[in-house]
């Protein structure tokens, strides 16, 4: 922790790969707004002398609760045609960790693996395991038909399709975030529904502590993308323990394992990285990337293109 606290921070993703020709100007408005919300919230938070943990939460369930994004109430569809949701949470101050995988009635599982970290004995729960503990920590449970939207049902009927045809499926996406708070001390947190169209009970980064979600007093770090990449190379921890021990700067480090070792693997996505002196990074290797930060001016800054400025 550094002797002079940076001022709080904040950084929000709505996941990385969405593709401007398939994004209406409604749909635009939607995601920016729902964005916008998220940095409002956990700002809000860290103003009222929240911890970088709380800052997370509160940014991520509100992403979980808007339909534009693949996590929640907007979670893609399996191959079995239901929604199977993950979620992981890092305090960076101590190495505490939470994580849930393949729930299917928890409403906001970000809040479950908080709980998970707080009230448990264990780091990852999964499945009716997760869900019985959900019960037991008073967490908000939905019919399954809560998590169902029109687009995510057509997307899973266009994946199918093409994996008759050995076509290559690529609706997958994330939301997550990072903050510093006034103490100095960094969180990450991390929600997705998965892959559109995974089979066998498929479990991506998100949920994987050290892949898609990190945080240690140097860094955090919020991976979006093709999980299985991110799991092979440590994707969120590779980044942290650049900055932490090899002393690179945030976007040095991110660039190395997002933007190099990643796509040499056949891999992409992106991802958000806050540093402990308030320096952050938001790099990608898709079309686009859902993604915005909110500091001492209080004011939101969002963008998806790669020509948009934040």
């Amino acid at each position: 922790m550094n002797s002079v606290a940076a001022a709080p921070m904040l950084l929000v993703h709505g996941g990385a790969g969405v593709i401007r020709r398939e994004m209406d100007s409604d749909t635009e408005h939607g995601v920016r707004a729902a964005l916008a919300e998220a940095l409002r919230c956990g700002r809000a938070s860290l103003a009222a002398g929240g911890s970088a943990l709380d800052a997370v939460t509160a940014a991520v369930a509100v992403l979980e609760d808007a339909p534009h994004f693949n996590a929640g109430h907007g979670a893609v569809f399996t191959h079995d045609g239901i929604n199977e949701l993950d979620a992981a949470i890092m305090d960076g101050t101590t190495l505490r960790a939470g994580a849930v995988a393949g729930v299917r009635h928890v409403r906001n599982p970000v809040m479950l693996a908080r709980a998970v970290m707080e009230y448990s004995p264990h780091v990852m729960l999964a499945g009716a395991g997760a869900e019985a503990f959900a019960r037991e920590q008073n967490v908000v449970l939905v019919d399954p038909g809560y998590f169902r939207t029109e687009r995510r049902w057509r997307e899973l009927q266009v994946a199918r399709h093409r994996a008759t045809r050995n076509e290559p499926v690529d609706h997958f996406g994330t939301v997550g975030a990072v903050a510093l708070d006034a103490q100095g001390r960094l969180a990450a947190a991390t929600s997705t529904g998965g892959m559109t169209d995974k089979r066998w009970g498929r479990i991506g980064d998100s949920p994987v502590i050290g892949a898609g979600t990190y945080a240690n007093a140097a860094c955090a770090m919020s991976g979006t993308g093709w999980g299985e990449f991110y799991i092979r190379t440590a994707a969120a921890h590779a980044v942290c323990m650049r900055v932490a021990a090899m002393h690179q700067s945030v976007q040095e480090a991110v660039e190395a394992v997002v933007n190099q070792e990643i796509p040499a693997l056949g891999g992409s996505g992106g991802a958000i990285v806050l540093g402990a002196d308030g320096t952050f990074a938001m790099p990608f290797n898709t079309d686009g990337m859902f993604r915005g930060h909110i500091g001492n001016d209080a004011e939101p800054h969002v963008a998806i293109w790669p020509d948009e400025r934040v």
